[in-house]
Protein backbone atom coordinates (compact mmCIF):
# COMPACT_ATOMS: atom_id res chain seq x y z
CA UNK A 1 0.00 0.00 0.00
CA UNK A 2 2.31 2.49 0.68
CA UNK A 3 4.12 2.09 -2.09
CA UNK A 4 1.65 3.28 -4.40
CA UNK A 5 0.98 6.00 -2.14
CA UNK A 6 4.67 7.00 -2.38
CA UNK A 7 3.97 6.29 -6.36
CA UNK A 8 0.93 9.12 -5.87
CA UNK A 9 3.11 11.90 -4.09
CA UNK A 10 5.65 12.20 -7.02
CA UNK A 11 5.74 15.38 -8.41
CA UNK A 12 4.18 15.25 -11.94
CA UNK A 13 6.85 14.83 -14.60
CA UNK A 14 5.45 14.53 -18.24
CA UNK A 15 8.63 12.07 -19.18
CA UNK A 16 8.27 9.58 -16.12
CA UNK A 17 4.33 9.60 -15.94
CA UNK A 18 2.17 7.54 -13.44
CA UNK A 19 -0.32 5.90 -15.12
CA UNK A 20 -3.45 4.19 -13.52
CA UNK A 21 -4.57 1.14 -15.00
CA UNK A 22 -7.83 -1.46 -14.38
CA UNK A 23 -10.12 -2.84 -16.76
CA UNK A 24 -14.22 -4.00 -16.07
CA UNK A 25 -16.35 -5.76 -18.57
CA UNK A 26 -19.44 -4.73 -19.86
CA UNK A 27 -22.32 -6.31 -20.65
CA UNK A 28 -23.72 -5.03 -24.03
CA UNK A 29 -27.82 -5.58 -24.23
CA UNK A 30 -29.58 -4.36 -27.23
CA UNK A 31 -33.23 -3.47 -27.02
CA UNK A 32 -36.74 -5.62 -28.30
CA UNK A 33 -38.36 -2.87 -28.90
CA UNK A 34 -37.71 0.88 -30.02
CA UNK A 35 -37.92 2.96 -26.93
CA UNK A 36 -39.91 6.14 -27.39
CA UNK A 37 -40.05 9.85 -25.61
CA UNK A 38 -43.89 10.50 -24.57
CA UNK A 39 -45.96 14.53 -25.08
CA UNK A 40 -44.30 15.00 -21.53
CA UNK A 41 -40.61 14.69 -22.29
CA UNK A 42 -40.36 10.66 -20.49
CA UNK A 43 -38.52 8.17 -22.13
CA UNK A 44 -40.26 4.91 -21.88
CA UNK A 45 -37.38 2.15 -22.12
CA UNK A 46 -39.34 -1.65 -22.48
CA UNK A 47 -37.95 -3.93 -19.63
CA UNK A 48 -37.00 -6.39 -21.88
CA UNK A 49 -33.76 -7.00 -23.34
CA UNK A 50 -31.67 -8.73 -25.74
CA UNK A 51 -27.67 -9.79 -24.87
CA UNK A 52 -25.35 -9.19 -27.18
CA UNK A 53 -21.47 -10.53 -25.17
CA UNK A 54 -19.72 -8.69 -22.87
CA UNK A 55 -16.96 -6.19 -24.38
CA UNK A 56 -14.11 -5.25 -21.76
CA UNK A 57 -12.92 -1.61 -20.96
CA UNK A 58 -9.35 -1.13 -20.27
CA UNK A 59 -8.68 2.72 -18.62
CA UNK A 60 -5.55 4.07 -18.80
CA UNK A 61 -5.15 7.52 -16.72
CA UNK A 62 -2.94 9.71 -16.06
CA UNK A 63 -3.93 11.42 -12.47
CA UNK A 64 -1.52 14.66 -12.51
CA UNK A 65 -1.50 14.96 -16.23
CA UNK A 66 -5.57 15.22 -16.60
CA UNK A 67 -5.27 12.70 -19.30
CA UNK A 68 -7.21 9.60 -19.97
CA UNK A 69 -7.88 6.69 -23.00
CA UNK A 70 -9.86 3.84 -22.85
CA UNK A 71 -9.95 0.64 -25.30
CA UNK A 72 -12.77 -1.34 -25.71
CA UNK A 73 -11.50 -4.71 -26.36
CA UNK A 74 -13.62 -8.09 -26.99
CA UNK A 75 -11.38 -10.54 -25.11
CA UNK A 76 -9.88 -10.33 -21.81
CA UNK A 77 -6.96 -12.07 -22.05
CA UNK A 78 -2.77 -11.83 -21.58
CA UNK A 79 -2.89 -11.19 -24.88
CA UNK A 80 -5.23 -8.38 -25.03
CA UNK A 81 -3.52 -6.82 -22.26
CA UNK A 82 0.00 -6.74 -23.96
CA UNK A 83 -1.67 -5.12 -27.00
CA UNK A 84 -3.27 -2.10 -24.70
CA UNK A 85 0.59 -1.81 -22.79
CA UNK A 86 1.87 -1.85 -26.16
CA UNK A 87 -0.70 1.18 -27.04
CA UNK A 88 0.32 2.41 -24.23
CA UNK A 89 4.11 2.82 -24.41
CA UNK A 90 3.98 3.37 -28.06
CA UNK A 91 1.25 5.83 -28.83
CA UNK A 92 0.28 7.28 -25.96
CA UNK A 93 3.36 7.38 -24.33
CA UNK A 94 6.04 7.48 -27.29
CA UNK A 95 8.19 10.34 -26.09
CA UNK A 96 7.96 9.56 -22.65
CA UNK A 97 11.67 7.88 -20.93
CA UNK A 98 10.00 5.56 -18.37
CA UNK A 99 6.41 4.73 -17.56
CA UNK A 100 5.48 3.52 -13.92
CA UNK A 101 1.67 1.89 -14.07
CA UNK A 102 -0.12 1.00 -11.08
CA UNK A 103 -2.87 -1.64 -11.06
CA UNK A 104 -3.83 -4.74 -9.25
CA UNK A 105 -2.69 -8.33 -9.67
CA UNK A 106 -4.23 -9.85 -12.34
CA UNK A 107 -3.46 -13.22 -13.45
CA UNK A 108 -3.77 -11.51 -17.49
CA UNK A 109 -0.96 -8.54 -16.30
CA UNK A 110 2.19 -10.17 -17.62
CA UNK A 111 4.25 -8.56 -19.34
CA UNK A 112 5.86 -11.73 -20.14
CA UNK A 113 3.25 -11.75 -22.98
CA UNK A 114 4.60 -8.72 -24.72
CA UNK A 115 7.11 -11.68 -25.80
CA UNK A 116 4.58 -14.12 -27.31
CA UNK A 117 2.87 -11.48 -29.38
CA UNK A 118 5.77 -9.22 -30.55
CA UNK A 119 9.43 -9.86 -31.70
CA UNK A 120 11.43 -9.76 -28.72
CA UNK A 121 13.44 -6.50 -29.82
CA UNK A 122 10.03 -5.04 -29.78
CA UNK A 123 8.88 -6.53 -26.54
CA UNK A 124 12.15 -5.68 -24.85
CA UNK A 125 11.67 -2.01 -25.87
CA UNK A 126 8.48 -1.97 -23.94
CA UNK A 127 9.15 -3.84 -20.97
CA UNK A 128 12.32 -1.85 -20.27
CA UNK A 129 10.34 1.01 -20.44
CA UNK A 130 7.61 0.22 -17.48
CA UNK A 131 7.32 -0.15 -13.91
CA UNK A 132 4.52 -1.83 -12.88
CA UNK A 133 3.16 -1.23 -8.81
CA UNK A 134 0.64 -3.58 -7.93
CA UNK A 135 -1.86 -2.55 -5.52
CA UNK A 136 -2.56 -4.81 -2.82
CA UNK A 137 -5.17 -7.77 -2.18
CA UNK A 138 -8.69 -5.56 -1.41
CA UNK A 139 -7.06 -2.72 -1.76
CA UNK A 140 -8.31 -1.70 -5.70
CA UNK A 141 -9.64 1.73 -4.01
CA UNK A 142 -6.08 2.72 -3.91
CA UNK A 143 -5.89 2.46 -7.92
CA UNK A 144 -7.46 5.86 -9.54
CA UNK A 145 -8.40 3.69 -12.45
CA UNK A 146 -11.05 2.21 -10.81
CA UNK A 147 -12.45 5.22 -9.52
CA UNK A 148 -12.18 6.75 -13.31
CA UNK A 149 -14.79 3.60 -14.75
CA UNK A 150 -17.45 3.91 -12.09
CA UNK A 151 -17.26 7.72 -13.58
CA UNK A 152 -17.16 6.58 -16.89
CA UNK A 153 -20.04 3.64 -16.62
CA UNK A 154 -22.41 6.33 -14.50
CA UNK A 155 -21.82 9.29 -17.01
CA UNK A 156 -20.61 8.27 -20.42
CA UNK A 157 -23.02 4.74 -21.59
CA UNK A 158 -26.12 4.73 -22.14
CA UNK A 159 -28.13 2.48 -20.34
CA UNK A 160 -28.66 -0.29 -23.37
CA UNK A 161 -25.95 -0.38 -26.06
CA UNK A 162 -26.15 -3.23 -28.34
CA UNK A 163 -22.80 -3.34 -30.02
CA UNK A 164 -18.97 -2.85 -29.44
CA UNK A 165 -18.85 -0.14 -32.08
CA UNK A 166 -21.61 1.86 -30.23
CA UNK A 167 -19.42 1.16 -27.08
CA UNK A 168 -16.20 2.57 -28.53
CA UNK A 169 -17.95 5.64 -29.87
CA UNK A 170 -19.75 6.67 -26.60
CA UNK A 171 -16.93 5.58 -24.88
CA UNK A 172 -14.19 8.01 -26.88
CA UNK A 173 -16.87 10.67 -26.89
CA UNK A 174 -16.55 10.64 -22.94
CA UNK A 175 -13.24 10.32 -22.56
CA UNK A 176 -12.28 13.11 -25.38
CA UNK A 177 -14.62 15.52 -23.51
CA UNK A 178 -12.91 14.65 -20.25
CA UNK A 179 -9.18 14.95 -21.19
CA UNK A 180 -10.89 18.59 -23.05
CA UNK A 181 -11.41 19.40 -19.26
CA UNK A 182 -8.36 17.95 -18.34
CA UNK A 183 -9.78 16.55 -15.28
CA UNK A 184 -7.15 15.64 -13.06
CA UNK A 185 -6.87 13.80 -9.86
CA UNK A 186 -4.72 14.84 -6.95
CA UNK A 187 -4.64 12.01 -4.66
CA UNK A 188 -4.19 13.93 -0.82
CA UNK A 189 -4.14 10.17 0.90
CA UNK A 190 -0.74 9.77 2.27
CA UNK A 191 1.88 7.41 3.92
CA UNK A 192 1.63 9.15 7.22
CA UNK A 193 -1.94 9.27 6.98
CA UNK A 194 -1.94 5.63 6.56
CA UNK A 195 0.29 4.46 9.23
CA UNK A 196 -2.22 5.96 11.67
CA UNK A 197 -5.68 5.90 9.71
CA UNK A 198 -5.09 2.04 8.69
CA UNK A 199 -2.86 0.94 11.44
CA UNK A 200 -5.08 -2.47 11.89
CA UNK A 201 -3.45 -3.26 8.13
CA UNK A 202 0.17 -3.35 9.86
CA UNK A 203 1.56 -6.37 10.88
CA UNK A 204 2.51 -6.35 14.97
CA UNK A 205 5.89 -7.39 15.88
Amino acid sequence: MEQVLDVYAKEYDPLHPVVCGDESPYQLVSETRTSFTDSKGVVHIDYEYEREGVAQLYMMVEPLGGYRQVLVEPAHNSHTYARVIAHLAENIYPNAHHITLVEDNASTHKLAALYELFPPERARSIVERITLVRTPAHGSWLNVAECELSVLKRQGIAPRVGSIEQLRQQVQAWYEQRNKKESKVDWQFKTKQARIKLKRLYPSL
